[in-house]
């Protein structure tokens, strides 16, 4: 049986969010990882307290709570890359140090100058959301096209190997997903593509 590992990519209307489309042009200024279709488990490099972007580091996001809990439409688009049973271990590790160290880790700030100018700028402990995902999927086997720390959202809807799940609004997703019994997903769910 083949396992899936989802990216997911978002665009909210916070106000770094929304300043990021204006000057990237992108439709998704945000990417996160999930290792179940559900999207329990879902976790990026973000701010840690929804009033404020900062501070900000790893943390798992809840669809309808925390800053996603603000906005009642989030465009998303979700891609799902396979997986061996390995790989999917190997992310499990992967998340599990991330959850346990969270406080060594930061928010990429003068990276994300760096992505957007294509520098690249490797920094240990620091990521932005887009950094975050291409580094675990390099850890865990998938190759990249180029560096790490030089991919941006935008990067993933063209992601070799990925193939587009579902085009939609965030929340729309979640809610018929969870309406679902556990024997129908993930491979019976439709998309509804814009």
């Amino acid at each position: 049986m083949e396992d899936y590992i989802y990216v997911i990519v978002a665009q909210t209307g916070t106000g770094p969010a929304r300043f990021f489309r204006f000057i990237t042009k992108k439709p998704f200024n945000h990417v996160s990882l999930s290792a179940d279709v559900t999207l329990s488990e879902m976790y990026s490099f973000c701010r840690t307290y929804r009033p404020v972007p900062l501070p900000a580091t790893f943390n798992k996001e809840i669809v309808g709570k925390g800053t996603l809990g603000q906005f009642g439409y989030i465009p998303c688009e979700i891609y799902r890359i396979p997986v061996t049973k390995e790989q999917k271990a190997e992310y499990n590790s992967i998340i599990r140090h991330f959850v346990d160290n969270r406080n060594i880790y930061s928010y990429n700030i003068l990276g994300l100058l760096a992505v957007y100018m294509n520098i690249e700028w490797k920094r240990k402990k620091s990521f932005v959301c887009s950094q975050f995902v291409a580094y675990t999927l390099d850890k865990i086997g998938i190759p990249l096209e180029k560096s790490f720390c030089l991919y941006t959202p935008d990067d993933f809807r063209r992601f070799p190997g990925a193939t587009l799940y579902y085009a939609g609004e965030l929340n729309t997703f979640y809610d018929d997903i969870m309406s679902r019994p556990e024997s129908m997903y993930p491979r019976t769910f439709t998309s509804r593509a814009n």
